[in-house]
């Protein structure tokens, strides 16, 4: 491209003297572009933040890896947590023990998850500690038969902190009437609440040596938990231990345990994204309408410089330039406000709803009650290339017209 193509594209976007309508046509479709852009990064940037708050919450209370034995667990778990950590990702395990039971208090019953922990490994593989609500980890000691319980679930059958709640377990006893289920009495020492409805209302935590009585494993454990020093390697330090151990165990991951969940996620980002980007293609290509305009008002104009010996190319690529700027500069202006408002989602959405007076995430209704947002300039970058080039698509088809106008048809009513 010649400068004397680019000086007058850019005189053509320019110019006072162009059509008023025109020029209006111009403003909104640099306004759509912008806006498009704007919305697609801050929504996407929100869904991030989405993400990033399941995906903590999740892992909060469930591990990266998970080593869980066959045949009645493992018997030996140091022998396999130093196995495990001889891998440079592993930064911590921990054994566990799970099983299920029926929790009991006054006439309130709830079936639960139990699992027992070493309160002093635990929080090397999770975040548990940080989000107990009453009481700590350090209450669960060995033969104080003590428990801790989520949120909803002490909620749900009534139980406080000190209360003694009965947990029944499917392993029977045989009596003299006939096989019975096992109960075992436990005092309520911690109340913790991560924001997942899952845990919150269907688990409980006990110490691991009770959990060991409880479920007549003899010294055994269900398996080993592991926290990786990066999580997304998961997949393929499960893998690994696997090749590496040698013992019967079924070895997964998070993405394995949680994976339509975040496949939904993923899903759903994805349409997100479709769906706004055709707010930018729908204002994209009203440039098709502004250059159409923009050449029939320079028929004239077009002629002339045919005249003075400007090729058909040259033509063409004024008005790709006057195109692309009314693009350019769409995009770039909703990449600034997008960028912007995706890093103030925080203080933009309070105000909002302190201005109108309204809601968007009750605290009763949902876990997450605020907007979280994580700006992803991998995004933004996807986000502003595909817009731009969307835009010089739309000038193609109106500048290959203004190239083919012929100068003696265009003079000759002038």
């Amino acid at each position: 491209m010649r400068f004397f193509e680019l000086f007058i594209g850019l005189r053509y976007t320019r110019t006072k003297r162009a059509n008023r309508f025109i020029s209006f046509i111009s403003g909104t479709s640099m306004l759509g572009i912008a806006l498009g852009v704007t919305a697609l990064i801050t929504v996407l940037s929100v869904m991030n933040g989405f993400q990033r708050e399941l995906r903590t919450r999740i892992l909060g209370v469930a591990a990266h890896v998970q080593i869980e034995g066959m045949d009645g667990g493992l018997r030996d778990w140091p022998t396999v947590a130093g196995v495990a950590a001889r891998n440079r990702e592993v930064v911590g395990a921990a054994p566990y023990v799970t099983g299920q039971g029926m929790l009991a208090f006054g006439s309130a019953v709830q079936g639960v998850m139990v699992r027992g922990i070493l309160p002093g490994e635990e929080p090397k593989v999770a975040d548990l500690g940080s989000h107990m609500k009453q009481g700590t980890l350090t209450n669960l000691l060995p033969g104080g038969f003590g428990i801790i319980l989520g949120r909803e679930l002490a909620n749900h059958i009534g139980a406080h902190m000190g209360d003694r709640v009965v947990m029944l377990t499917p392993q029977g006893q045989v009596t003299p009437a006939g096989l019975v289920p096992r109960l075992k009495q436990f005092t309520v020492v911690g109340i913790f609440e991560v924001g997942m409805f899952e845990y919150d209302n269907g688990l409980a935590l006990i110490q691991l040596d009770d959990a060991q009585k409880l479920f007549r494993l003899d010294g055994r454990v269900t398996g080993v938990r592991l926290r990786l020093q990066e999580l997304f390697a998961a997949p393929r330090v499960a893998r690994e231990l696997a090749r590496d151990l040698r013992v019967d165990a079924w070895i997964s991951d998070w993405t394995r345990e949680h994976a339509n969940f975040f496949r939904a996620v993923a899903i759903e980002k994805t349409m997100m994204f479709v769906i706004l980007m055709l707010i930018v293609a729908v204002a994209a290509f009203n440039i098709v309408s502004t250059l159409v305009m923009a050449v029939t008002d320079k028929r004239a104009d077009i002629a002339i410089l045919r005249t003075l010996g400007a090729q058909p190319r040259s033509i063409m690529a004024i008005f790709i330039v006057q195109g692309t700027m009314i693009g350019f500069f769409g995009t770039l202006l909703g990449g600034v406000g997008g960028i912007a408002l995706a890093l103030n989602v925080d203080v933009v959405v309070p105000f909002i709803e302190h201005l109108f007076g309204v809601q968007f995430l009750a605290r009763d209704v949902y876990y997450i009650s605020e907007l979280p947002s994580e700006l992803q300039w991998s995004d933004v970058t996807v986000i502003c290339s595909v817009s731009f080039v969307l835009t010089v698509l739309a000038t193609l088809y109106p500048s290959w017209r203004a190239a083919r106008v012929q100068p003696a048809e265009a003079l000759r009513y002038e």
